[in-house]
């Protein structure tokens, strides 16, 4: 049996929106997932599945809105998928942790929302959609070097792309790919 790892990325997850991570490892675990992992309490799990990715998002979101009522989007690229997240990074001299992110679009974003967007970046700002998905997400980088909480960019992106998604700090990036890797090593 083929184990494929996937990285289970949820959308919206803190403030009023919990997914306590041991009790979502061991319901993972309980679903059938092997080596289910969770990373800090902000909507990250890993899981290594026979199952395809569609299969694999439909047991997830079952299980998590039954046990957590949790009903808002998730997001499932592979371990694979995710390094080539990693390996297109446009500001690798750049991703000092908290400054460089990720997000995953369910969707290509409208040329005009990308547009107005980048028209709010000050200064050393930026922001780069890549021109073709990877795997099944169109992939955003956000450069936000004095901080993503004080910058207009990141305040209006989430509406402003004008398509579901979810975005991971570089510090967060990282360590699932190092623990995507850790399980494919298993």
């Amino acid at each position: 049996m083929s184990l494929t790892t996937f990285l289970l990325l949820f959308r919206g997850v803190g403030g009023p929106v919990q997914l306590p991570v041991a009790e979502l490892r061991a319901a993972l675990t309980k679903a059938g997932f092997k080596d289910a992992t969770t990373y800090i309490n902000s909507g990250n799990a890993l899981v290594r599945s026979a199952l395809s990715r569609d299969e694999t998002l439909a047991k997830v979101a079952e299980l998590c809105l039954k046990k957590f009522k949790y009903d808002r989007p998730i997001f499932v690229p592979t371990a694979a998928e995710w390094a080539a997240v990693v390996k297109q990074d446009p500001f690798p001299q750049k991703a000092e942790g908290k400054h460089v992110h990720a997000v995953l679009l369910a969707e290509k974003p409208k040329a005009e929302a990308v547009a107005k967007l980048q028209a709010l970046a000050v200064g050393d700002e930026a922001l780069l959609v890549l021109g073709k998905p990877i795997g099944a997400y169109h992939v955003c980088y956000l450069h936000t070097p004095h901080g993503f909480g004080t910058s207009k960019l990141a305040e209006k992106f989430d509406k402003g792309i004008g398509v579901v998604n979810t975005a991971r700090n570089w510090n967060t990036v990282v360590k699932m790919l190092e623990l995507a890797q850790g399980l494919e090593g298993k």
